[in-house]
């Protein structure tokens, strides 16, 4: 198929994860949704627990999903916007407060980024960086709950915003691994913030919910609050670790146990079968009958162990709510049978498998929770407000990655 050239509707989402590199491409026309048309699915051994450590793999991993995304959708690719995890992330809620500049007390977009970073003035560590900064509310002369203070009048201008901070050198790492495969780095998101953005309702978002993006080597958790984020943390537990679990007590490779796991595992013992199925002896010589509950005693103690730390990670946020929007699982091991209710129980509290939805194009092919992150990229590369103001041959050189993320939350939320 010959290419076309990269056009300013065509969006590329790239989710670079621990097992696995997708890639989504989608066009921006005057539907609500992104048009899906492409998408790219390779391999990847370059990261573990969400941090680069092989940089020339994950390169090579990014240009075999670039590649597929490129032949099916025909476009060009020479950008995207890519995701981050790992268990280096932190976040913290914080306050920010300045006078109103002008003489007759309106409040201005210059107001609004100077409480921002007033916000933002906190003590990090020479290896950390601000990732994100997110204003969740604004409060004009100690009037609270107020989401765009632009053009009102009042002498006090107080922010309450989330930021999400990272190790600088995983971020220049991950960088460098889609620099080296010919990519620009067009903008950079938190992997849980970019999920919620696919599969997350607005009323969700409003009510308090926390949404667990279970991928191959971390577990991004995201708790909502009043329609933005409250708190943001990375586990370094995902689906590899189960695959791991069960080659190591069936005594079989790890595709082999990443077959099992897909198609006889169950979360718990108590909703397992007794259905057996073959697998070859340790020895190479013959087969062996394992039946589907040898397989979730395996499982089990893994997924306990995920619950807890899903709880404890609850706890630590200090988050003084209810959280009736519940629990939203996605990443591809929230697909795992027994899950869902297993949660429901430990947590006591409603959960549910969250999917991308109201897409068109080519929806089918990234309707599944392990495309949530790369379909939420898509969706936020959409609304960048740098995308709408011009057309491409009319723009302006571009500001520097962090300032560009600190005016797109501004204009998100």
């Amino acid at each position: 198929m010959a290419r076309r050239q990269r056009l300013r509707d065509a969006v590329v989402g790239l989710d670079i994860g621990s097992t696995k590199v997708a890639a989504v491409v989608a066009e921006v026309s005057q539907t609500p949704e992104p048009v899906i048309i492409g998408l790219g699915i390779a391999p990847n051994s370059g990261l573990r627990k969400g941090v680069v450590v092989d940089i020339e793999g994950t390169s090579r991993a990014i240009l075999q999903a670039v590649e597929q995304a490129e032949r099916m959708s025909g476009v060009e690719i020479t950008g995207a916007v890519i995701s981050a995890s790992g268990s280096h992330i932190g976040s913290l809620n914080s306050r920010g407060v300045v006078a109103v500049s002008r003489p007759d007390h309106e409040i201005t977009a210059d107001d609004v980024r100077r409480v921002l970073e007033a916000a933002r003035v906190i003590n990090l560590t020479p290896d950390r960086e601000v990732l994100h900064i997110v204003p969740r509310e604004y409060e004009v002369d100690g009037y609270d709950g107020v989401k765009d203070p632009v053009g009102m009048v009042g002498g006090r201008l107080e922010v309450e915003a989330h930021m999400v901070t990272a190790a600088s050198a995983s971020l220049q790492n991950l960088m460098r691994a889609v620099a080296r495969s010919g990519l620009e780095v067009e903008d950079l998101w938190l992997s849980g913030l970019a999920a919620g953005e696919a599969v997350l309702t607005p009323a969700e978002k409003e009510l308090g919910v926390v949404l667990l993006d279970i991928g191959g080597g971390t577990t991004d958790i995201t708790l909502y609050d009043k329609g933005s984020p409250w708190y943001c943390s990375v586990l370094p537990v995902g689906g590899e670790h189960i695959t791991s679990d069960i080659a190591v007590g069936l005594r079989v490779p790890l595709p082999v146990a990443e077959q099992v796991k897909v198609e006889q595992g169950c979360a718990t013992v108590p909703q397992a079968a007794d259905r057996e199925f073959e697998l070859p002896n340790p020895s190479g010589r013959g087969t062996r009958r394992v039946t589907q509950r040898d397989v979730a005693a395996i499982i089990e103690a893994r997924v306990q162990e995920l619950v807890l730390l899903v709880s404890r990670e609850i706890k630590r946020s200090g988050y003084p709510g209810m959280l009736p929007g519940g629990v939203v699982l996605t990443g591809g091991t929230a697909q795992l049978p027994g899950l869902v209710e297993w949660m429901a129980q430990v947590l006591d509290l409603p959960v549910r498998v969250g999917q991308p939805s109201g897409l068109a194009g080519m929806n089918d092919i990234v309707a599944g929770p392990a495309f949530a992150t790369a379909v939420g990229l898509v969706r936020l590369a959409a609304r960048s407000p740098v995308r709408e103001a011009a057309p491409a041959q009319e723009r302006e050189p571009s500001p520097g990655l962090l300032e560009r993320l600190r005016n797109w939350w501004q204009a998100l939320f």
